[in-house]
């Protein structure tokens, strides 16, 4: 673990970040004290159309149109929020 002042890690920061991505934990003090740590954002894979399906099903009753007194209700006729 490497612990660097705000200074450094300001005129050092692209070898910092390198180093985060390695693996390596920065962790950035103010005044002696540690503030934050510099830490890589995990990715996600590539997105693609379709990966979910066959994972789940909705039945055939999911597109009829609310009820009445239900659509009313979220839209705010009652005078309540939803």
């Amino acid at each position: 673990m490497a612990v660097v002042k705000v200074h450094e890690a300001k005129t050092q920061l692209s070898k910092l970040m390198a180093r985060a991505e390695a693996g390596e934990e920065i962790i950035i003090a103010r005044g002696g004290e540690p503030v934050v740590r510099l830490v890589p954002v995990k990715r996600r894979g590539k997105r693609q159309p379709g990966m979910l399906r066959g994972k789940f099903e909705l039945d055939a009753e999911f597109f009829d149109p609310l009820p009445e007194e239900e659509l009313a209700a979220w839209e705010g006729a009652h005078g309540t929020d939803p």
